[in-house]
């Protein structure tokens, strides 16, 4: 392969397509728009997560400003737990505004996580945001598919082929230097986006865990492997055609069916075939289980009285008031854990069902490089569904940890003698509500990421390794004379 054609032919694709009036008022266009999102994006940003740590201090300091009171009463108070949201989703909102951002966290109850943009927006909502992103994966697309259709076909059209490949360039050097050409035009739009991403890194860099410039770094580097990719479908479907209006028209077909008609397809089929359960749904089969076990609030419940039973006997005495510990909080604490166990396997079932109709999705993957770039932008982003289960994960072990804390102080300072939770010598000193731990959450690691992300990974690299096959190795097939 001649290189230095390639690079010519590339150089001349490139003047001949930035010379026209066109191109520069769409780029125009375009950056207005970019600046626009990103603007309002930043804002956005900014004024949610002023307002999350805002509340979250709030709910903090109400929780640490309570009064001396019984344990099992701070138990019910509960907290208020926020979920903050990663720089990069300025980048990618991915199903932030699906996903809600705030959970009461309670003693023998968990509740879901409420008030999400969606729930308190439009419809319209629903449709898509428009941020950074959507003009990456959809629009750019669509731009580099009208900026490239006749990068072949008219020189066919004006019979300059000809000329080309009698100078000496042979056919793979012409689709080769097209699509390097088209690379460098569709670089105009998709740079300033990228400038805008690490914009966000250098500024956001000191927030914790986030491993944003790691996460920056390889947002770039997919987006670039997915716009070599498209370039060159481009050129090769160009190149495969009669015409420009016919390499046009193949090439709008394919943006209509592979990031349009399929991804929304498949969202179909993954739901209609793998049903979730409803929230009141899941919740009664939560208090199904839990009736079928036992009830620690209940004094006749069967199992806890032969609980009892077999802790008054290993104690050796005869009367729950001549145990050592607090026998209340002693009960409460296994009803904790019982009922515990039971959301977490009934929410790992709901969170499979979500994870098989995701399946479909990520089963196209390796025929759709729309749907890997996709999912690896929300991922990397912090905006897409595993970061968003690991929020809820995170939440529920400190809930646990929480319950079960206030548990052990009833058991350590509460009188067996006390007939309620109520008076003066039923509580303890309130420096225990400020000794307990804070809620500190925890980004997923940029290893765990690619692990799961791997497919969408390779695909990226199996695409541009093929379409880069199909033009070295049959570009004599392509009637382009």
């Amino acid at each position: 392969m001649k290189s230095k054609l390639v690079i010519l032919i590339a150089k001349q694709f490139f003047k001949k397509t930035f010379i026209t009036k066109g191109l520069l008022v769409l780029l125009f266009i375009y950056l207005a728009v970019l600046g626009y999102v990103t603007a309002n994006s930043w804002a956005a940003f900014e004024k949610k997560h002023h307002s999350v740590e805002h509340h979250q201090e709030s709910s903090r300091k109400s929780w640490d400003e309570n009064p001396d009171k019984h344990p099992h009463r701070m138990a019910h108070f509960g907290s208020f737990v926020f979920r903050a949201q990663h720089p990069l989703s300025i980048f990618d909102s991915g199903l932030e505004s699906f996903t809600g951002n705030s959970i009461f966290l309670e003693s023998h109850r968990q509740n879901t996580a409420n008030f999400s943009e969606a729930s308190l927006s439009t419809g319209l909502v629903r449709f898509g945001d428009l941020n950074i992103t959507m003009l990456l994966q959809l629009i750019l697309p669509l731009i580099i598919f009208f900026l490239g259709y006749a990068a072949i076909t008219s020189e066919k059209e004006n019979g300059t082929i000809k000329i080309i490949y009698i100078q000496g360039a042979g056919i793979k050097e012409i689709l080769l230097g097209k699509s390097l050409g088209l690379f460098l035009v569709s670089s105009l739009f998709f740079l300033p986006s990228l400038f805008s991403l690490w914009g966000i890194s250098f500024i956001e860099n000191d927030t914790i865990n986030s491993a944003i410039t790691t996460r920056s770094l390889l947002i770039t580097v997919s987006y670039i492997l997915f716009y070599m990719i498209l370039c060159c479908v481009t050129v090769v479907f160009s190149g495969k055609s009669q015409n420009s209006n016919k390499a046009l028209l193949s090439l709008l077909s394919v943006w209509l069916l592979f990031f349009i008609i399929v991804p929304k397809m498949a969202q179909v089929v993954g739901n209609s075939i793998y049903p979730n359960l409803s929230k009141i749904e899941f919740k009664a089969a939560i208090e199904e289980e839990v009736s079928k076990i036992g009830d620690s609030h209940d004094p006749d419940d069967p199992y806890f009285n032969s609980l009892r039973d077999s802790v008054l006997k290993v104690h050796k005495v005869t009367n729950i008031k001549d145990l050592p510990f607090n026998y209340s909080g002693f009960v409460m604490s296994k009803g904790e854990e019982q009922s515990s166990t039971i959301y977490n396997n009934q929410h790992k079932k709901l969170i499979n069902t979500y994870k098989k109709q995701n399946s479909i999705s990520n089963g196209l993957v390796l025929l759709n490089p729309y749907l890997a770039i996709k999912n690896l932008s929300m991922s990397f982003s912090g905006t897409d569904f595993d970061t968003y289960v690991n929020f809820l994960s995170q939440t529920e072990k400190y809930r646990y940890k929480q319950s079960q804390y206030m548990n052990k102080l009833q058991m350590k300072f509460i009188s067996n003698k006390a007939t309620s939770s109520e008076g003066k010598i039923n509580v303890i000193d309130r420096s225990y509500w400020k000794s307990a731990p804070k809620f500190s959450y925890r980004y997923i690691p940029i290893q765990k990421i690619i692990k799961n992300q791997l497919l969408a990974i390779s695909t990226l690299f199996f695409w541009l390794l093929l379409v880069l096959i199909l033009i070295t190795k049959y570009s004599k097939r392509f009637k382009i004379i």
